[in-house]
């Protein structure tokens, strides 16, 4: 039964939205989500079904799972997907291909893990070390490789060379993985970057490596192709981590990525509501647009009433992101795990069958259709 009340609460959600150098159906966007399907790191058949399915049910903007650089530590795991192979590129291409046939837009995301490598993992290349700016866990202990600057430029050629490929095979853009304690997230922060060289240091000098990645990407793509970064404060097995304690020190963090040529911030929350620093009611992404006058994508718990981990959450608070839209806080809305439990989700909420949604549980990510 369709619920009138229910599609015009959400109407914001589907008005389009036009940026510079892209322009969406609705404000919906699947961000990545890795999902170790892709055997050897290619991508098969499955993921451009995958894929096709949410495109066909009406998400604006789809981002792939993280593809991983050409550099032999930038993976954590052989079944994630690479953007380097002849094979795997192949297999992007047709996964392109079929989202632009069912009326969708993809862009991929770039990414590498850095020391979040675990060597009783099935890793592809095991017997290269993990890499991060200064070697450093995020207990700020030295157990891995820290890079050099002749490694430092030869990762950000891989950067724009995948790039360069995404553009080729037809992507609608890229966004660099800048966020949850990877690679250039472990740039940022002061806990795993110890470095005093031009990469190091102060806030400013903690953004070079994103800054140097994104101009090389810029200059691999040309003027017109749209680059995400996605960035957050908190990390993977360190969620009350902060690069930024201040909204000035985030604008000090902001201010050299936008100048480099980010076209939209992607910022990642656990819970989309709540209030990013005291004495003001913005999350993460409401700051970020306020101070880099850049769009942004809001994310976190959208759609879930359960945490990843079976926990309780608070309700999903559909009413407050319709209200912070609609205030213009934020831009566009990425659905995760609603989204990966239930391909039609979108089309669901469109029409107001918010009752025939298949919600997020262990047995519905058991399938990850």
């Amino acid at each position: 039964m369709t619920s009138n009340s229910n599609v015009k609460a959400v109407r914001s959600l589907f008005e389009p939205f036009t940026s510079e150098k892209i322009s969406l159906k609705n404000r919906i966007v699947m961000p990545a989500m890795t999902r170790y399907f892709s055997p050897g790191g290619v991508p098969g058949a499955d993921v451009a079904a995958y894929y096709r399915r949410r495109a066909a049910n009406g998400t604006g903007l789809i981002i792939t799972e993280g593809t991983t650089i050409n550099h032999p530590a930038a993976s954590n795991h052989v079944n994630i997907p690479n953007l380097h192979s002849e094979a795997a590129l192949n297999g992007w291409a047709q996964v392109v291909k079929e989202v632009h046939e069912a009326g969708g837009k993809i862009i991929t995301q770039l990414w590498h893990v850095g020391t979040d490598r675990k060597k009783e993992d099935p890793i592809p290349n095991p017997e290269s070390p993990s890499v991060g700016p200064s070697g450093l866990d995020v207990n700020g202990v030295k157990k891995f490789d820290a890079l050099t600057e002749a490694e430092i430029t030869e990762i950000v050629q891989a950067y724009a060379h995948a790039a360069a490929d995404a553009k080729r095979i037809g992507f609608d853009g890229v966004e660099l993985h800048g966020a949850h304690g990877y690679l250039i997230d472990q740039f940022f922060w002061e806990v795993t970057n110890k470095r005093t060289d031009r990469y190091g240091g102060n806030i400013a000098g903690r953004t070079q490596f994103a800054v140097e990645v994104i101009e090389a990407v810029r200059k691999a793509v040309g003027p017109d192709f749209p680059i995400v970064l996605r960035i957050s404060q908190f990390k993977i097995n360190a969620y009350t981590a902060k690069n930024v304690k201040t909204a000035e020190e985030l604008e000090q963090l902001l201010a050299p990525l936008v100048k480099a040529g980010v076209d939209i911030f992607h910022c990642s929350t656990r819970h989309f509501w709540e209030p990013e620093f005291e004495g003001s009611t913005l999350n993460f992404a409401g700051w970020v647009k306020k101070l880099s006058g850049k769009p942004v994508i809001t994310v976190g718990s959208v759609g879930l009433n359960v945490e990843g981990n079976g926990q309780q959450a608070e309700d999903s608070k559909i009413d407050t992101l319709i209200e912070k839209l609609d205030n213009q806080e934020f831009d566009l809305v990425a659905v995760g795990r609603s989204l990966m439990a239930d391909p039609e989700w979108t089309e669901k909420i469109r029409t107001g069958r918010d009752e025939e949604i298949t919600p997020f549980t262990a047995d519905t990510v058991a399938k990850l259709y």
